[in-house]
């Protein structure tokens, strides 16, 4: 993953520098606690010309991630920016509480207001990524790794899509539901049909499909298959209409909804939870496909996963191939700190800080 960060490095601070340069509210300490700016016109004042150490670091296990954004920021924004020296780690790094991910070592006055902004960065990007990278870990626990489709763009602002896609590009997501998601990792957004399609066809499942496949032959074929909360049913009719060309179902049923399969099927019922896409309902979903010889089709489950969820399932052997993952990703869960630890070289921070130097900070090169 490292290596393949690197390859993009040049491409990612690109689309970050222009992303910050749209907006110059930033150098105008727009986005910046007031505190800071504060700050900066008192130092310019009475402490001028000190050289501090400012490093970032945050409390938990992660991924990180956001440091092409922050050296971007940094670039852009801060006086004399050539003569700050910045030490990094790269994006994709496992790191360890309180671990220093970053500093900066210059003139306080020309970079301490970015402080705050720069905790921003690399708390969402971290925290999405290390999001991700559970996601992944859990879907990775029958020692097959199934996909996971990144399904974000409903969850929050339009604006973060490409940050967030990358992060969870970094976090171990390949596929994406929108092309801003994949813009700074040269992909497009992937995906299939909504209920929206389904419900102009009057509920017509198979003429939604075909329809699908009509229209866009090239893709592979998957079909979404709650929308009359019949998930068995549909996905047989789909199966029976489009044999080998159809690799796949998607499950999406409510949280709140309990499908007809157990309608019918009331000696199935038990002390389990049946709403949504449960483990019972995919099983016996899995259990129908391969009774009428449809074993190439495969299950897409969605609708309220996460790690945790997804690793019971994975724990007790439920029938999914792929899962699509949203909001669950999005949480933001990690927190960064940014201290001044030295100043003019010795050692000066607020009590319970210190100087935490790290031997795999790379030195970063204009």
């Amino acid at each position: 993953m490292k290596e393949i960060t690197k390859k993009l490095n040049g491409e990612i601070k690109r689309l970050t520098n222009e992303t910050f340069k749209f907006d110059e509210r930033v150098k105008e300490g727009w986005f910046s606690a007031v505190y800071f700016l504060k700050t900066r016109e008192i130092v310019e004042k009475y402490r001028p010309n000190n050289i501090v150490t400012m490093q970032f670091f945050q409390k938990e296990h992660a991924v990180l991630c956001g440091t092409d954004e922050v050296i971007a920021l940094i670039r852009t924004f801060a006086n004399d920016a050539d003569k700050l020296e910045l030490r990094s780690l790269q994006d994709g790094d496992k790191i360890k509480p309180f671990e220093t991910v970053f500093t900066i070592t210059g003139k306080y006055e020309d970079f301490g207001y970015l402080e705050g902004i720069i905790d921003g960065i690399f708390a969402r990007r971290t925290s999405v990524a290390t999001n991700v990278y559970n996601v992944v870990k859990a879907a990775r626990q029958s020692g097959v790794q199934k996909p996971i489709i990144f399904m974000g763009d409903r969850d929050d602002h339009y604006t973060q899509q490409a940050g967030d896609g990358y992060a969870a590009y970094i976090g171990g997501s390949k596929a994406q539901a929108t092309h801003a998601m994949n813009e700074w990792w040269g992909k497009q957004g992937m995906g299939t049909m909504p209920h929206a399609l389904i419900q102009l066809f009057e509920g017509d499942v198979v003429e939604a499909t075909r329809a699908y496949k009509e229209t866009y032959p090239q893709d592979e074929l998957m079909a979404l298959v709650d929308y009359n909360n019949d998930v068995i049913t549909d996905s047989l009719k789909v199966a029976r209409e489009f044999g080998e060309d159809l690799k796949g179902v998607r499950v999406d049923t409510s949280r709140t909804m309990v499908d007809r399969y157990f309608c019918r099927n009331p000696e199935v019922m038990g002390s389990f939870d049946p709403r949504g896409a449960n483990p019972t309902l995919l099983f016996a979903l899995r259990e129908a496909l391969d009774k009428e010889g449809f074993h190439h089709v495969k299950i897409i489950a969605t609708g309220g996963f996460n790690a945790q969820r997804i690793k019971e399932y994975e724990e007790v052997g439920v029938p999914v191939d792929i899962y699509g993952v949203g909001g669950s990703l999005l949480k933001i869960t990690i927190g960064f700190t940014g201290d001044n630890v030295l100043l003019n070289g010795t050692h000066q921070a607020k009590a319970g800080r210190r100087f935490r130097d790290n031997p795999r900070l790379e030195l970063v090169e204009d």
